[in-house]
């Protein structure tokens, strides 16, 4: 076995393990929860009126043991790893009998629609930025360092309340939340795809904001590095221009920024889901914030099984 193939091997291992104990605590957490999925349930039957004591007991029962919350808790781990590796999500406890596969592919393309174009977005800008500022110098530096360590210190959900209150409260330019008109029904069509368009700046402006100062914060640091490379002092002194000299030192300067784009993905994907709940923007974080007000397992251990598997493979 060569060097890389054990090297290789020993990355699928880690791999492994963190999987499982990640998929051990997906399963417990949701269960640390206080209360019960069926208390809220029967909860909302009882609220209707009409119904007695004794049907609504009846009721809990039936659906703690339609749900095998009736069974030890290491059998119904067994049961979820034995579903998940069927590709079974199981059924959504509040939603039921909808599966916990088609709620996330109602809501993942609306995700990846605001992560996607915001991790592109803000990592090239931010990188620009960055290497611009250190080559520069002088008050640009200082203006966008200032600037970019600011914003990318802020928490995505504080700036995305000051966005809100901004541009959606004070000065109503945007729609404070949705992803889309609540009269218009989705659909591919100009209109829709308008609609939906200008509900999505404000999420969008949320994230890429802060991704390009944590990103221009990075690539400046590495930039400062490589200008006191001998290749750019030559290339000063024979005259060569400013936009050649930037591009080599962003060619040399973006490796590691490649390695921790791949490491911010992580941290993303939990701002965007934040973003999401502010904004009540349709995606899998409104979705998880959702099932977790309902204790619905099934759909909180999806979700985060989405995560984790992003995050790893990432």
């Amino acid at each position: 076995m060569t060097h890389f193939q054990r090297y290789l091997l020993n990355k699928v291992l880690w791999f492994l393990l963190a999987f499982f104990v990640a998929l051990v605590f997906n399963f417990l957490l949701p269960r640390l929860i206080p209360g019960n999925p069926v208390d809220t349930i029967v909860a909302r039957m009882a609220s209707g009126g009409g119904m007695s004591g004794e049907s609504l007991q009846r009721i809990y029962s039936a659906y703690i043991a339609e749900f095998g919350l009736d069974k030890p808790l290491w059998m119904q781990f067994l049961i979820y790893l034995r579903n998940l590796a069927h590709g079974d999500l199981g059924v959504s406890f509040a939603l039921s009998p909808a599966r916990v596969q088609t709620l996330i592919a109602q809501a993942l393309p609306w995700t990846i629609a605001l992560m996607l174009p915001a991790i592109l977005i803000g990592w090239i800008l931010g990188n620009l930025l960055g290497v611009l500022a250190a080559y520069k110098g002088g008050w640009v530096d200082r203006g966008a360092f200032s600037a970019s360590l600011f914003i990318s210190s802020m928490p995505y959900y504080c700036l995305a309340i000051l966005l809100l209150y901004a541009f959606a409260v004070h000065w109503p330019i945007f729609p404070p939340g949705g992803g889309y008109p609540y009269s218009m029904t989705p659909t591919f069509s100009l209109g829709f795809f308008r609609a939906a368009l200008y509900h999505y700046w404000l999420p969008f402006l949320s994230l890429v904001l802060i991704f390009v100062g944590g990103q221009a914060v990075g690539m400046r640091a590495m930039s400062i590095y490589e200008l006191d490379a001998d290749y750019v002092r030559y290339s000063r002194g024979m005259g060569v221009a400013d936009n050649r000299v930037v591009a080599y030192i962003f060619r040399n300067g973006m490796l590691p920024q490649v390695t921790g784009l791949a490491l911010a993905i992580g941290s993303l994907v939990g701002g965007a889901l934040i973003t999401e709940i502010v904004f009540s923007y349709p995606g899998v974080g409104t979705l998880l914030f959702s099932a977790i007000r309902q204790n619905d397992y099934p759909v909180i251990q999806g979700v985060t099984l989405l995560i984790m598997v992003g995050v790893l493979v990432a």
